[in-house]
Formats: structure tokens, sequence, C-alpha cells
């Protein structure tokens, strides 16, 4: 028998709320702009929902413990945790998410939101680094 908290989502009131906010962003601007309109409109949001973010945030990335000089740079990080990257296109691909799943993996924070606005109805996907995934300590922001 499994512990029903084992089936949690991370963050999942967390990711709720951002999602909330990219759903108004989508509704009130629709889809065809490009991604920095978006960006724009999501600070915005997310503001005036007094939810915490750092946009266009620089991250290390480590490689077997070493600090690559190459940095990161993440569209929105919310909650100091939560790793948002907009996107303005016909669909998410394979590609996409492979470079979700990288950000992850190279800055050991949990979850990612990967947020289309290239479509008539918001598409959104969440990505969570498993400890299977994981390598070494969360990286400190």
């Amino acid at each position: 028998m499994t512990d029903a908290n084992e089936h949690e989502l991370i963050l999942r009131d967390e990711v709720y709320r951002i999602v909330g906010a990219a759903l108004e962003v989508s509704n009130q601007l629709g889809c065809g702009f490009l991604e920095a309109v978006y960006q724009e409109a999501m600070e915005i949001e997310l503001a005036e929902r007094a939810i915490p973010f750092e946009s266009q945030k620089r991250i290390m990335i480590s490689y077997k413990g070493r600090q690559l000089a190459k940095e990161y740079s993440a569209d929105l990080v919310c909650f100091g945790q939560i790793i948002v990257e907009i996107k303005a296109l016909a669909a998410i691909t394979g590609t996409e998410g492979s470079q979700m799943l990288n950000y992850l993996k190279g800055t050991k924070l949990p979850v990612g939101l990967l947020v289309n606005f290239g479509v008539p109805q918001l598409e959104w996907k969440r990505y969570a680094l498993t400890m299977k995934t994981r390598y070494g300590p969360p990286t400190k922001l």
C-alpha cells in the first residue's frame, strides 16, 4: 500500500497560481505576440497576484561538481524554486521539453513550467526534477 503523500505534486499550489496568471495573460492578449510581450505581461500579472518572481534570472550551471562559465538565463524563477520558460510557438515539442529537463538537471531546481502563448488556448506543461535525475545538492540562488 502506498502513502497518499507519495503521489503529491511538488509545489502544486505554487504551479497552480503561476498557471492562473498565465491564463489571465492569455485571455487578455490572445496569441500572436512575441515572447518578450508575454514575458512583460507575465511580470505584471505575477506582481498583481503577489507571486514572488525574478525575471531573466541568471543561474549558474555545474558539470561534475564544477561551475561552468556559461550561465543559463531563466525567463522567470517563481517562488525561488520554479523555472518558468515562456514560448510563443505553434506547439510545444520534445525539444522544448528536453531543454526544460536539462535546465532542471543543470540548476537542481525542483520544478519547471513551460508556458506556450503561441496557440489560441494556452498550452502548458509541468516538469519535475526527481531524485533519480538530481545530481548533487540544489543550486543556491
